[in-house]
């Protein structure tokens, strides 16, 4: 009788601390996207004024990125996106290549469906062109699987339709910033 006292109060002990383990590793980053910000400065492409500054941080089974960028079309939309090459270099930022896409799906809506790892639902600008930033990108790491570093972050100048193929037709790159290969 004893012995089936100690074997249940071992068990029990064993079943609270797996649950505590399980409550208190939910908020915690998933395996490979390291505890690690890094920060992103956007610069115009050639004749463009818009320019911010993000930062990229891990958030459960994403990145959240959380910034401003400024000199935006007052009130207007912006496809806001990231970018399979960390390059920035061509006047146009088309250095920077297409979305960020290692599962080699179409184009789509980041709320629901397939779509590219770097879709990112758009960006809107306030009366004064200036977009405040806060989105968590879901399916991407900071270092691990589908790793963001050495990346780009594009603006464009009109908003991404979430249909169109292969970029959901989100017009020129307006600013382009490299995500660094190393945090």
């Amino acid at each position: 009788m004893r012995t089936t006292a100690l074997h249940i109060t071992a068990l029990a002990t064993a079943v609270l601390l797996i649950g505590c383990s399980s409550a208190d590793d939910a908020g915690k980053a998933a395996p490979g996207n390291a505890n690690r910000t890094v920060k992103v400065t956007l610069a115009p492409t050639q004749g463009r004024n818009v320019h911010g500054d993000l930062s990229l941080a891990a958030a459960g089974t994403g990145v959240r990125i959380t910034g401003k960028v400024d000199g935006l079309t007052p009130g207007a939309e912006h496809g806001f996106h990231i970018h399979e090459n960390g390059d920035c270099s061509a006047p146009d930022a088309s250095s920077a290549g297409g979305h960020f896409n290692p599962a080699s799906v179409q184009h789509g809506n980041p709320d629901g469906g397939a779509h590219h790892a770097g879709d990112i639902r758009n960006l809107v600008a306030d009366g004064s062109g200036v977009a405040n930033v806060d989105v968590i990108v879901e399916g991407v790491s900071i270092g691990g699987q589908n790793d963001v570093l050495g990346k780009a972050v594009v603006v464009h100048e009109s908003p991404d339709d979430y249909a169109s193929q292969p970029a959901g037709n989100s017009g020129a790159r307006i600013a382009c910033g490299v995500i660094p290969a190393k945090g």
